[in-house]
């Protein structure tokens, strides 16, 4: 009886730890946010001063307008929300068990595993494996579509689409807003970030505010490119320079679609992206408005810590940016299936770059130092629900709250 009583008290201290902590809102904006006169966060940038043209691959050019406006209240309470599992239906899914800090805001998994399963990135198991790989979240409040076949038009409708698909987090808008409805914690947060009593119930609109909010805080621009950017010509070294000239040269191009300063685009392209054994080509776009040309059409994924983000393409295709730079340095479509009739968007620019092994080389050396994670936000250690919280992966996450 006695160890009866000692495992239900294990279980429940998570909730009691919770119930007797009471979280705060921070009050302070995000670092590269300023507070406006209205109380509101705006992003300020380097980039903001500069005026080339977009899309040539040069250094200097501007950033297109971040979501920004949101109160550093409702940006953190996005934060508690981004990292509970009490958003999922099962109470096991997290925001951040997909899109995890220490793995670029990815998982490391060729495709995500929906409902059902458990752990993090490698060690998750259990579960329907998705479709598609889950996509980084740095930098996402500067894009105007998102997903991997872009039919998400804003941060809001991308955040509510796994909360409520039936393969991830499997939730519904009534027991989502009265799950969180029915918590204290909050109840008084979710007031206190909205500005409203107590009392009124919590809204699926607030949710996906405060979760939209907390994602346009996920900028990363303060890599070694960008010092080089922005005048130090010592931040690269020669071959990484040399990969720069690649990255953006006639030959490779590839800045005509993952356009600096984001390294990404709001555009869809189809490359010709190898198919996954075992299952059906997957058409991206052409899934969401039936047109010959977004056959195989997936949106421009960004090159922001894309050392951290592998496996890469929309599936998982290539282990390596080795690999990547080998698919692209092959004729277009070689890897395509026979017979799909896909309309490949670089055929417009090139018909086979033949990049030399040192270009190759160069170019992937160049593509390392996009990494920047120096504005990270924390793991809370706790979350309203009191659930347990994803655990940090990597040693660089020691700046819990």
């Amino acid at each position: 009886m006695r160890v009866l009583a000692l495992r239900l008290l294990l279980l429940l201290l998570p909730a009691a730890v919770a119930s007797g902590t009471s979280l705060v809102l921070r009050t302070d904006c995000p670092p590269s946010f300023e507070t406006t006169d209205g109380g509101r966060c705006r992003f300020v940038s380097l980039y903001q001063f500069y005026s080339a043209d977009a899309g040539q691959g040069g250094l200097r050019v501007p950033l297109p307008p971040l979501r920004d406006g949101f109160t550093a209240q409702q940006a953190d309470l996005g934060r508690y929300l981004f990292f509970d599992p009490l958003l999922s239906s099962d109470r096991q899914l997290s925001c951040a068990h997909c899109h995890h800090p220490d793995l670029g805001f990815a998982d490391g998994l060729p495709t995500s595993i929906g409902r059902g399963g458990r752990g993090v990135g490698a060690s998750r198991m259990g579960g329907a494996p998705l479709r598609r790989a889950a996509p980084s979240l740095w930098n996402v409040g500067f894009l105007s579509r998102l997903f991997w076949d872009g039919r998400a038009a804003s941060l809001e409708e991308q955040a509510l689409g796994p909360l409520f698909s039936p393969q991830e987090m499997a939730n519904t808008p009534v027991d989502l807003a009265s799950s969180l409805s029915a918590n204290a914690q909050y109840r008084r947060l979710f007031a206190l970030a909205f500005a409203r009593p107590e009392a009124d119930p919590i809204t699926v609109r607030e949710i996906a505010a405060a979760l939209a909010a907390f994602e346009s805080t996920l900028v990363s621009l303060n890599s070694r490119y960008d010092r080089y950017a922005h005048g130090d010509p010592q931040a690269l070294d020669e071959q990484e320079i040399r990969g720069y000239n690649v990255f953006r040269g006639f030959v490779a191009r590839c800045s005509q679609c993952h356009v600096p300063p984001l390294f990404a685009s709001s555009d869809v392209a189809v490359v010709g992206a190898p198919p996954v054994p075992s299952t059906p080509y997957d058409l991206g776009a052409a899934g969401i408005l039936d047109h010959r040309t977004l056959r195989g059409a997936f949106k421009v994924p960004t090159l922001r810590n894309i050392a951290r983000t592998a496996p890469y393409f929309q599936a998982g295709q290539f282990a390596t940016l080795e690999e990547v730079v080998d698919f692209y340095n092959a004729p277009r479509g070689h890897a395509a299936p026979a017979g799909m009739d896909l309309e490949i968007h670089w055929q417009v620019h090139m018909q086979h770059p033949e990049l030399s092994r040192a270009d190759a080389a160069d170019l992937v050396a160049f593509l390392k130092t996009l990494s920047d994670e120096s504005l990270r936000p924390a793991i809370p250690r706790a979350v309203p629900s009191g659930l347990p919280v994803v655990p940090p992966l990597t040693n660089l996450t020691a700046r819990n709250p």
